[in-house]
């Protein structure tokens, strides 16, 4: 494919935070208008190459142009949030937060092959319910309920517009702090997404909409500092991604692509305190994800892999430097960008990064 893509963003957030009581309620109110504008301005045709032999890959082939444009369009989307959340106190161990979104969208596109302009609109009510209740000063219980609301920017392959996709998420879990410096928390969520784009699955270069997906899970995470200088945070997680509704029903029940039912991270540094070498620190940290499918249609599946990193830094002041060891044994790792198609990213390999800063 060859051809040229442009994008600008304009994005304003602004927000009011107001604190009274009502009686013997405390309140905490937050109210805020965000305001985006995207635009694209694409254009691309197809070119003519030779087979690519995956065993003896020859990658700096010649691209002959056709000489004529496959697509050649303008995009606006223009999106209004308007939102308010109040966080209120019933009770010292109890607290209960109400919330709402309200979100307005219009898309226009200009086809400049056809000459024809495509339109959408929509408006969307997300509302947010939340509840913490503390048994004990060390403990919070915590659930949750949560709709969200993204407008899908692009067209189809037939030429019509994306719907905006939906989610809707359901949460509780446990707060616990070990110290006063460190806590642990672990939570079960069911999170149900629809109208999710994925390529069509006989030309790559558009998208379509399936249908619905699920994900189910528990995640688990600790942080905080275990001494004075000695920092960590860890998490692990465990996730049954799966594609519950799609316009094609041979995939129905598949795993969702790229999406490891296991994964685990750790990272820990330490800076010395005092002495001659205060500021002086050191970073070691694992990554580690499990086994996932390449693809929607589950029939390639990427290897699990181990990541190790590390970092030397200096801090001090408003000086910092720091050095970033990224993949130290240079493992091979893969990634995965689309759900239908087998397109598969070899991810990084040993990496070092350096860095200076001065805070002013």
């Amino acid at each position: 494919m060859i051809g040229a893509q442009y994008y600008n963003t304009f994005y304003l957030d602004t927000n009011l935070l107001g604190r009274f009581n009502t009686g013997g309620i405390e309140h905490q109110l937050l109210v805020g208008v965000d305001l985006n504008r995207d635009t694209t301005d694409l254009n691309y045709e197809f070119g003519d190459a030779q087979p690519v032999d995956i065993f003896n890959p020859v990658f700096d082939q010649t691209v002959n142009p056709t000489g004529q444009l496959t697509d050649d369009r303008f995009t606006t989307r223009d999106t209004l949030g308007i939102y308010i959340q109040d966080q209120i106190t019933i009770a010292e161990n109890l607290k209960l937060l109400l919330g709402g979104r309200f979100d307005l969208f219009q898309e226009t596109s200009e086809d400049r092959l056809t000459d024809v302009e495509t339109s959408q609109y929509d408006t969307a009510f997300s509302p947010r319910v939340g509840i913490v209740y503390q048994p004990i000063p060390p403990i919070s219980l915590y659930a949750s309920y949560a709709r969200s609301f993204s407008p899908t920017i692009g067209i189809a392959e037939g030429g019509d517009t994306f719907r905006p996709e939906r989610g809707t998420q359901y949460e509780v879990g446990i707060r616990a702090d070990i110290t006063e410096q460190l806590s642990a928390n672990l939570a079960l969520y069911d999170l149900t997404r629809t109208n999710v784009t994925t390529p069509a699955p006989d030309n790559p270069v558009f998208s379509v909409q399936t249908g619905k997906q699920r994900s189910q899970g528990i995640e688990l995470d600790i942080s905080g500092e275990i001494s004075p200088g000695w920092n960590i945070i860890g998490g692990y997680a465990y996730t049954d991604a799966r594609i519950t509704e799609d316009n094609d029903p041979t995939i129905e029940g598949n795993q969702r692509f790229s999406a490891p039912e296991h994964s685990f991270s750790l990272w820990t540094t330490y800076r010395i305190q005092d002495g001659n070498l205060q500021g002086l620190g050191f970073g070691f940290g694992l990554y580690y994800i499990g086994e996932r499918w390449a693809d929607n249609v589950n029939t390639v599946e990427l290897p699990s892999f181990l990541r190790t990193d590390a970092a030397i830094f200096y801090e001090r002041d408003r000086f910092r430097a720091a050095l970033n060891f990224r993949n130290i044994f240079d493992v091979e790792n893969y990634t995965s960008d689309y759900g239908l198609s087998t397109f598969v990213n070899r991810g990084a390999p040993f990496t070092v990064l350096g860095t200076v800063s001065w805070q002013l």
